[in-house]
């Protein structure tokens, strides 16, 4: 008997997108370069796929939940040091609901 193939992470960052990119004000950024098909609030990238991660701006205390319960990697935008408030997410992470809290963030910044 045949499996269900899982979706790809590109399948399921455009999920996330959709459902979130029916609220007024967030945007998609297009063309090339590190945030290019990005979700953004007012101008701030919140959500971005990076390979087969998630990239999500959160609050520096949840990135560092997220990171110790295994859910989330550091990103360091190949500079060698961690950005703070930045984690990746791999595709067994609830990707829905990590990127409503990074809108919220977004929102309340």
């Amino acid at each position: 008997m045949p499996t269900k193939s899982e979706p790809t992470a590109e399948q399921m960052f455009e999920a996330v997108a959709a459902a979130l990119g029916t609220i007024p004000q967030v945007t998609r950024k297009t063309g090339r370069g590190f945030a290019s098909g990005g979700l953004f609030w007012r101008g701030r990238l919140f959500a971005t796929l990076r390979g087969d991660h998630l990239l999500l701006k959160l609050p520096a205390a949840r990135v560092e939940a997220l990171i110790a319960s295994a859910l989330a990697a550091p990103f360091d935008a190949n500079k060698g040091k961690p950005m703070r408030e930045w984690a990746l997410v791999g595709p067994d992470g609830d990707w829905a609901a990590l990127a409503e809290e990074a809108l919220a963030f977004a929102q309340r910044a």
